[in-house]
């Protein structure tokens, strides 16, 4: 029986709840040109991971543009993946003050004006954008991973990062007892129950109210409407089974005070964690966040910690060290790049099909400067083309690549942050 098809932003309503459809076979496309489109609306995932110290530069960043390029020292460890990635040079957030507080707006892109210690006035951020729009379709609407301020709602408000991967882990492949759900859904039932008496206080308080503070509040009930859909969502997955995977819980998050390949050790365990989930189709936004300060590591050539690294001062020996133990990240992410790689879907693979965003809030961490980035773009579909080199002074502004990613997230949104445009090199 022939059935009538559904547009593909069709949701369900009621009661103030918006809920998004999983992607049904009335809404794939027929006739002309099918397929094609078929493809255009197959699952897209975006994965935005943020560094503390930077990146050296001048070991980043080839000479020659295009995609023809020399690799530099650290392309040299992606050189397999060289087609699946674009570096971008002469991007920045503009105006930005130097130091490691820019982390609260690596995502955001807010005016420099408003990055006040202690008083952070800040706007939504690039993975909660992309969740916003598709999270409903997984059991987690995003994960905010590493223990970061890199991600905040709509509302400027910081979205909790989880630190421990061993939770992470836990919570999304451990399925939990009888008891454990029963508690669960009980939570669910007491969170409506919540959610219920305040909205019902805010419309009557509402009634007594100037207009200012009737628009304050109607933030407020914005809120309570989101956390809704929230509870909506964690009660349509808490009976079902989670995902099984060939990994052995985690038993060690390599925080806190040792020695040796800790930090490391603590990168390739949240790589590895990133590819389940996407891999699991658990979530399809994830924000990481990979940091380091005062950890010795056991790496041959390096007697410095991290940070004492990163902070070189120009001197050649810290540099070298700094180095090895860069290059170390980046054949860590290298790993990942294969393991995104090999995994398919369809007849595509999960980096195809996923954005990649790789980069810093720091140009020189030595210098705490924010200018000339180190960005790199991998997977995602996207017209890879070597190294995009835009002017290292007059830096373009990174909002514009954000709002490309947006746009290959199939969201049709113009603008971005501080954005000028939308570039069209990828």
């Amino acid at each position: 029986m022939p059935c009538n098809p559904l547009n593909r932003r069709t949701f369900l309503r009621s009661a103030g709840v918006c809920i998004g459809l999983p992607l049904l076979d009335a809404m794939l496309p027929v006739g002309l040109g099918a397929q094609q489109r078929a493809a255009a609306l197959q699952k897209k995932r975006m994965i935005c991971i943020g560094r503390g110290l930077g990146l050296h530069t001048p070991y980043f960043f080839p000479e020659q543009a295009g995609r023809d390029y020399q690799p530099s020292r650290y392309l040299r460890v992606l050189q397999d993946y060289r087609r699946d990635f674009t570096v971008f040079s002469g991007m920045s957030h503009r105006g930005y003050p130097g130091g490691h507080g820019t982390e609260v707006a690596l995502l955001t892109a807010l005016p420099p004006e408003r990055i006040r210690p202690g008083d952070i006035r800040n706007t939504v951020s690039l993975d909660q954008e992309v969740a916003a729009r598709i999270g409903s379709e997984t059991r987690f609407a995003y994960l905010s991973l590493g223990g970061s301020d890199m991600s905040w709602n709509r509302h400027g408000v910081k979205i909790p990062s989880e630190s421990r991967a061993t939770q992470v882990f836990r919570q999304l492949f451990v399925n939990g007892t009888p008891q454990e759900v029963a508690r669960e859904l009980q939570r669910i039932q007491n969170g409506h129950s919540v959610l219920d008496g305040v909205r019902e206080q805010a419309r009557a308080l509402a009634n007594t109210l100037g207009p200012a503070d009737r628009q304050r509040l109607d933030l407020l009930l914005t809120s309570i409407r989101e956390a809704e859909q929230r509870l909506q969502q964690d009660a349509a997955w808490v009976n079902r089974p989670k995902p099984r995977v060939d990994a052995q819980p985690y038993a060690d998050d390599y925080i806190g005070p040792g020695t040796g390949t800790r930090m490391l050790n603590r990168q390739r365990q949240w790589f590895d964690l990133v590819h389940l989930a996407i891999q699991t189709d658990s979530t399809r936004v994830i924000g990481l966040w990979l940091w380091s300060h005062t950890e010795n590591l056991n790496l041959e050539g390096v007697g410095v910690t991290h940070h004492d690294a990163s902070h070189h001062g120009r001197d050649e020996a810290k540099i070298n060290q700094l180095a090895l133990i860069e290059e170390a990240e980046l054949r860590l992410f290298a790993e990942f790049l294969r393991k995104m790689k090999a995994s398919t879907e369809g007849d595509r693979s999960l980096l195809d099909q996923t954005v990649v965003f790789y980069a810093s809030n720091l140009g020189n961490a030595s210098a705490h400067t924010c200018e000339n980035l180190p960005i790199l773009l991998a997977g995602g579909g996207f017209r890879h083309a070597g190294h995009v080199a835009y002017d290292r002074t007059n830096n373009t502004p990174l909002s514009n690549l954000f709002v490309r990613m947006l746009q290959q997230m199939g969201i049709e949104q113009r603008s971005f942050g501080a954005s000028s445009g939308m570039i069209t090199d990828v």
